[in-house]
């Protein structure tokens, strides 16, 4: 089939680093966060096989996700494109002004509707999802960070498909779990792929990722991993030190991250490669997986 929404190739960036040349490592990056000018990075290949599926009989999307949500952001600008209507459920009280997340997704049509944390942590409940049929009519419903099955096929294919360099180690950061089935589901057990918890108490990842693989291909895998010390604090915190880490990484290599998501997956790497973990001669390949909102300019975001 081909793709709703538009996709520009991305390049494999070599890093050039004193601490990756002491410790004879190779790093690249797979700059998925050059894919889409909105919906980029991992959310593009997320989103693919379930707006495919959307567009089959449904006229409107609805979605969860924080006030932060990289999901939300990407869920409102792909549904502007596209056509559809679009309904995001918020997690928490309504805050003035929005934040250019929240304001960004409004302005691409998205209806935000705010709901307590208490009623949030039942939105994958039956009895809820009725009431917000019974509330918004009919919709196609993408669950809190677009993980879902459709969801593990996309990133499946996005491994298949952009993966294929010679590399021994492959690195992303996780939120849900999703990107990282499909991933290791696309790999087929060829590479190891070391996944970045940035959450904080992130251990529950091991047995959500497991049960994400169970569930989509019947096939346990053995080359992968969850690491999860280097949250900095928890989802969206941003210490003194991982501040630091970003704009040197910036400084040093003119790739924009972000604290949430890709700052967290290289202070990892950076770290393990200083402590030693990997021999001389290994090579890793990083997925930039996008999120890069806070980084758009306020002409960029009010577009």
């Amino acid at each position: 089939m081909s793709d709703l929404l538009n996709y520009t190739p991305t390049p494999i960036q070599e890093i050039f680093d004193e601490v990756l040349e002491k410790a004879g490592v190779r790093l690249r990056i797979k700059r998925e966060d050059l894919n889409h000018p909105y919906v980029c990075g991992n959310k593009w290949w997320k989103l693919k096989y379930n707006l495919a599926e959307a567009e089959r009989n449904k006229k409107t999307i609805l979605t969860f996700g924080g006030a932060f949500s990289n999901h939300i952001f990407a869920t409102a600008a792909a549904a502007n494109e596209l056509g559809f209507k679009s309904i995001g459920i918020i997690r928490g009280e309504k805050t003035l002004p929005l934040n250019p997340t929240l304001a960004f997704a409004e302005r691409r049509g998205m209806e935000l509707h705010y709901i307590s944390r208490e009623e949030y942590r039942k939105k994958d409940e039956a009895g809820f999802v009725q009431i917000l049929q019974d509330r918004f009519g009919d919709f196609y419903r993408i669950p809190e960070g677009g993980t879902n099955q459709l969801a593990i096929k996309g990133c499946e294919e996005f491994a298949k498909m952009h993966l294929t360099a010679d590399f021994d180690y492959l690195f992303l950061p996780v939120g849900t779990g999703g990107t990282v089935a499909g991933i290791i589901t696309g790999l087929r057990n060829t590479k190891k792929i070391i996944g970045i918890s940035v959450l904080k108490n992130g251990e529950f990842l091991k047995n959500e990722v497991g049960n994400l693989l169970k569930d989509y291909s019947g096939n346990e895998f053995q080359n992968w991993s969850i690491n999860t010390d280097y949250h900095y604090g928890g989802y969206a915190k941003s210490p003194p030190e991982l501040k630091t880490f970003i704009q040197n990484f910036e400084h040093k290599h003119s790739i924009p991250i972000e604290h949430v998501y890709s700052a967290k997956m290289f202070g990892g790497i950076f770290d393990l490669v200083k402590k030693g973990l990997f021999p001389k001669g290994i090579s890793i390949l990083a997925v930039h997986t996008g999120g890069l909102q806070g980084k758009l300019s306020p002409t960029e975001i009010t577009r």
